[in-house]
């Protein structure tokens, strides 16, 4: 199945990825590839990627960026949504999961909108400077916190983040769920149900994402 909306019945499921999703053709074959890769459940799920493409173009973004691209298919499906001169940043540390991607980018006539930035994502995100359209934060959890606090410097009035993994399989409503990972995203949701700076909105789209939109 194209989509991934493990909070919702399998039958709910399968009926949305059979009449909301429209993947293109180059992001079901990197689909296909990704398959075998190790973690390959990372991978975001065709109604995920279908509606980044979909804020994309609703913002008008020319300049997007993203911390953890694994085999690069949210990358694909924001590019191929930018327009003839917009551009992702694509911060990754791992050189053998994001070569998986760079043929199916360019295939899709896409690999000049991306720029792929190998190393310590704090570290990259240190020498950029915005304004940014758009983010989406999909990396290691327990940086979620300094991530965001460096988009929203980032990104533009306006500008929206988006973050992945915010529900955790519904572990993070699971008091007695006390690992590492899921302590971390607690207190990342708590921050920004709380943080003034932006207005907010949690999806249960695959694994949860929530919106926040910079004031």
């Amino acid at each position: 199945m194209a989509g991934r909306a493990p909070f919702l019945p399998e039958q709910i499921s399968r009926y949305i990825a059979e009449h909301a999703v429209r993947e293109p053709q180059v992001l079901r074959e990197l689909r296909k590839a990704t398959a075998p890769v190790k973690w390959s459940g990372m991978q975001i799920g065709a109604d995920q990627g279908n509606l980044m493409a979909m804020l994309v173009k609703l913002m008008g973004a020319k300049r997007c960026l993203e911390i953890g691209t694994y085999t690069g298919y949210s990358a694909l499906a924001v590019a191929l949504a930018l327009p003839k001169d917009g551009k992702i940043v694509c911060c990754d540390i791992s050189e053998e999961w994001t070569s998986v991607g760079k043929p199916f980018w360019k295939k899709a006539g896409v690999e000049k909108k991306i720029d792929l930035r190998i190393g310590p994502a704090l570290e990259t995100l240190k020498k950029l400077k915005g304004p940014f359209d758009f983010v989406f934060i999909d990396a290691d959890k327990e940086n979620y916190l300094n991530y965001y606090e460096r988009c929203l410097t980032l990104v533009r009035r306006g500008g929206l983040i988006a973050v992945d993994n915010v529900l955790w399989s519904g572990e993070v409503a699971n008091d007695k769920a006390d690992d590492d990972l899921t302590v971390a995203l607690r207190k990342f949701n708590d921050r920004v149900h709380n943080d003034k700076r932006v207005e907010i909105a949690m999806l249960s789209i695959g694994d949860g994402v929530t919106l926040a939109l910079k004031r």
